[in-house]
């Protein structure tokens, strides 16, 4: 089968906003989930989405503080949803299911990065817990109420390039390092839809991952100032300096793009970058893949993991 991770030649690049993307589609009728679609990239992908046509439900943790923050934009509503707690993400599905509707577009935005060692659960490591297991346990117990014809969107990063998925110790249990726990993390976003992509696709459910670019965003809050003014990332004042960063609204474009381009009809499983399909390569380049982060067996493996770790599978039989 041919490999179609590689560009399309979209038209749009890395200075593209969700605005741009959007031009033209109208998703008047149609449903999307976001969440963390309250804050930093989430917010200006709820903001674009809503202002095409769509209804989007917002799932925050802090419900009250994601209302507050999407006061004055319409077509939206907030549920709370805590990734870090299983039966948090259960009781958020099993509503929307009830409610007899369906959803168009899930986009997996929300996540932690860097932080201090923390273990939530049954002692999992919180990042590896919240960005993919969380999502996974969501999708799976959503999977009732998605759309044929239904996008799934993961957010990953260029820093699945830290790290392959870790078998010999997936929850850092022999030592703990924040960096290699978020690229394993975002390393699993990744994977995540390769399989999902495999499972749904006879379904007319495709899964995309991407990142996203650099922004500055409250994702930053266990980094501290002079970690990222030495890094080059920001001055003293705390204002960007590296002019390969983007705004909040390009850095939502990507995965804005991924959810709704009809330039990705019919492809499914692929790792997006600056608003088109990556390549794949180990130069560690912003606009390419690792191998490993769409590898179909590593994506098998790991979703059998989940499956096992969570126990929600909707295509058990």
């Amino acid at each position: 089968m041919e490999n179609a991770q590689h560009p399309i030649g979209s038209g749009f690049g890395a200075r593209s906003t969700a605005e741009d993307v959007l031009a033209g589609i109208d998703l008047t009728g149609k449903l999307a989930i976001v969440t963390g679609g309250h804050s930093g990239l989430g917010l200006e992908t709820t903001k674009a989405l809503s202002r095409a046509g769509a209804h989007v439900l917002v799932g925050a943790r802090q419900p009250e503080v994601a209302a507050k923050a999407l006061s004055g934009t319409t077509n939206i509503e907030v549920d709370r949803l805590d990734l870090s707690d299983l039966e948090s993400v259960r009781q958020f599905a099993e509503r929307f299911v009830a409610s007899g509707r369906k959803t168009d577009i899930v986009i997996n935005s929300a996540g932690i990065m860097a932080c201090p060692e923390t273990r939530v659960g049954p002692g999992w490591e919180a990042q590896f817990a919240t960005n993919h297991l969380g999502h996974f346990a969501l999708v799976n117990r959503l999977w009732p109420a998605i759309s044929k014809g239904g996008r799934i969107v993961s957010v990953s990063s260029a820093a699945h390039g830290i790290t392959p998925i870790r078998w010999d110790d997936i929850q850092f249990n022999s030592g703990y390092d924040r960096w290699q726990a978020y690229g394993q993390a975002k390393t699993a976003n990744a994977l995540f839809v390769v399989h999902l992509d495999r499972l749904g696709k006879d379904a007319g459910v495709r899964g995309f991952s991407l990142h996203p670019g650099k922004i500055l965003t409250p994702l930053q809050r266990h980094l501290k100032k002079e970690d990222m003014v030495a890094a080059g990332w920001i001055d003293a004042d705390g204002n960007a300096i590296d002019p390969t960063f983007k705004t909040p609204e390009q850095g939502a474009a990507t995965q804005v793009w991924a959810a709704t381009s009809p330039q990705l009809a019919g492809f499914g499983g692929l790792y997006c970058a600056n608003c088109d399909i990556a390549s794949i390569s180990d130069d560690g380049a912003e606009t390419s893949v690792r191998a490993y982060a769409v590898d179909p067996d590593e994506a098998a493996r790991l979703w059998a993991l989940s499956a096992e770790l969570t126990g929600v599978n909707a295509f058990s039989r």
